[in-house]
């Protein structure tokens, strides 16, 4: 059956469907996204990169072309294809593309050859040995393969590749197949992701791999289009490291490491995240990306980026492409300007188009650093601080519960920061508040949970800041310990007991790791001068003499000045 059938048998499964085109909807979607495969891909299997075949680029590429033309007689108007900016985002894209001088573009066809060229072989010599690469290298089913470059993806996002691939590979090792994650609760998802922050990702993750499984058959979209579309928490740029790497699709990216490469190689020295300059990036890389081998070349960028391309000391001797960049050539006029003594080369006149200022030139207020050269580019853009909130936490213990010493946690709620994540019993406390408020309202919070509980025995132990993405929490930490010997006390739904061990490998967020190490620093027989732990200063402070004693006793509880403190950033 043609392809053109094919869309045709599908939209007539959905429009006759009667009562249940509801379910039959999902199933015409996927065999349309199916069809609307990228050029240069065969149906059902990609074709697969051979090391022989490297070599041959103008070939392939001429191949290429030749099956993107026959798809596109096939396809007709029925071929998936980004959707048309409308209304004020057309208007702002064709201002865009009038005021941007030459400079800044791609003009000459062997110049865009040559950077592919030379990005792909240096990435064949230098690239990582990474476990998403080998997975997605060795794996010929394309759904796997296209899940295995999902998750890679999804962690990868606004985190180190050190610290994803400890947890990449616990995770494929655990669930090795979207059924496989479908079918996995949400609690143990939130479980294996403690500790890798931005939380949300792992929910997403879940929940997309339920919808695949239940409304897809299984089948991951074939588009970025499609894929975008269907999956949640899968933006532009996820959809189009998926679609190019797992199945070939000669679709361009820009994450933060692309930005910093094509805001060197083209000069861009506007303020990146605005949408006019993001725009003209999603342009360049999408008329870079090389149609024999887009997976590749995505990949080449970003790794361009990572490892040579940094943002701080770039290793520009080292760089495929500098013969092409625009940021060293800059450089290297100005240092033979100065080595002339000659008046500075300004490049106003040789970007800038004649109706003003360039839109991708830094703003004149912010003028070329020489000691920064082609860090000049691109410019940070101004980032909002985090708000500060504070928080009064308590770790409360039974330490002589039959069983073990027991340590309570409740549940976040499902939406918001940390859902559904386990935590301290905590309150939301004013900073200014006096300790005392503060003791008030956390007990009031501990006794919602477990009933009446001795006041005396509330203890400060210091504070811990923690700073989230958006937000600078400081937790003000106080201990309670239940001395009686008692069973486990019988709790609400969403607070549970813990051992101190089952904490360990609990859900829970990097602020409470940071919390219980306080609280164990604490404790008799802890190793108080562990570099975790940090909380040493306090065991070894100077023992206040009698009257110094009294003296605290009155004013407390106010915070003391000299309390630990555990401030780090996220990660």
């Amino acid at each position: 059956m043609g392809v053109t059938a094919n869309v045709l048998v599908a939209y007539k499964v959905y429009t006759n469907a009667g009562p249940t085109k509801a379910t039959c909807r999902s199933s015409a979607l996927l065999v349309i996204s199916q069809y609307h495969s990228p050029p240069g891909v065969s149906k059902p299997l990609i074709m697969k990169k051979s090391r022989a075949a490297v070599g041959n680029r103008s070939g392939r590429r001429k191949q290429a072309s030749s099956q993107e033309g026959k798809e596109k007689c096939a396809f007709g108007s029925s071929q998936a294809k980004p959707s048309a900016p409308s209304g004020p985002a057309r208007q702002q894209k064709a201002l865009l593309q009038a005021s941007v001088s030459p400079y800044h573009l791609f003009r000459d066809v062997a110049e865009v050859t040559a950077l592919q060229e030379s990005l792909l072989d240096w990435y064949d010599r230098k690239k990582r040995d990474l476990p998403w690469r080998r997975l997605v290298e060795d794996e010929v089913d394309l759904d796997r393969r296209a899940y295995a470059v999902w998750v890679a993806e999804v962690m990868l996002q606004q985190t180190q590749v050190a610290t994803v691939i400890n947890y990449y590979t616990r995770w494929m090792q655990k669930w090795p197949t979207l059924q496989d994650l479908a079918s996995a609760s949400l609690e143990e998802v939130n479980q294996l992701w403690a500790g890798l922050g931005y939380y949300s990702r792992g929910r997403w993750l879940q929940e997309g791999a339920r919808k695949v499984v239940e409304e897809l058959g299984g089948h991951m979209p074939r588009t970025a289009e499609t894929l975008q579309q269907f999956l949640p928490g899968v933006g532009r740029y996820t959809a189009g490291a998926i679609a190019s790497i797992a199945f070939g699709q000669a679709a361009g990216v820009v994450d933060g490491n692309v930005i910093r490469v094509l805001c060197r190689v083209r000069a861009i020295g506007a303020d990146s995240s605005s949408t006019l300059v993001s725009q003209h990036l999603w342009s360049l890389a999408q008329q870079l990306v090389d149609p024999a081998r887009p997976g590749d070349f995505n990949q080449a960028a970003m790794e361009l980026g990572a490892i040579v391309c940094t943002p701080k000391r770039p290793l520009c001797s080292h760089c495929p492409v500098q013969n092409l960049c625009r940021a060293r050539q800059r450089v290297e006029r100005e240092q033979l300007s100065a080595s002339q003594s000659l008046p500075g080369n300004c490049d106003v006149e040789e970007c800038a188009p004649n109706t003003g200022q360039c839109p991708l030139c830094a703003p004149p207020t912010e003028p070329w650093d020489q000691t920064l050269g082609v860090t000049n580019f691109p410019r940070k853009a101004s980032r909002k601080p985090p708000r500060e909130e504070c928080s009064a936490i308590c770790v409360l213990e039974q330490p002589k519960a039959l069983g073990g010493a027991h340590i309570l946690l409740v549940q976040r709620p499902n939406s918001g920061l940390l859902a559904g994540l386990w935590e301290f019993p905590s309150v939301s406390v004013n900073a200014e508040a006096s300790g005392q408020h503060q003791r008030a309202a956390l007990l009031q919070e501990l006794q919602s949970w477990v009933g009446p509980l001795p006041d005396t025995r509330l203890q400060h132990l210091g504070q811990v800041v923690h700073t989230f993405s958006h937000i600078k929490m400081t937790y003000q930490v106080y201990s309670l310990a239940l001395e009686e010997h008692t069973p486990v006390t019988i709790v609400p739904p969403g607070a549970r007991w813990l051992t101190r061990e089952d904490f360990h490998t609990a859900a829970v967020s990097t602020a409470m790791k940071k919390v219980f190490r306080m609280y164990e620093g604490q404790q008799p027989g802890t190793c108080k001068g562990s570099k975790r732990s940090q909380v040493a200063t306090l065991s070894k402070r100077k023992k206040p003499s009698p009257g110094q004693q009294v003296l605290e006793s009155f004013f407390w509880p106010h915070v003391p000045t000299d309390a630990p403190s555990l401030n780090t950033a996220a990660q």
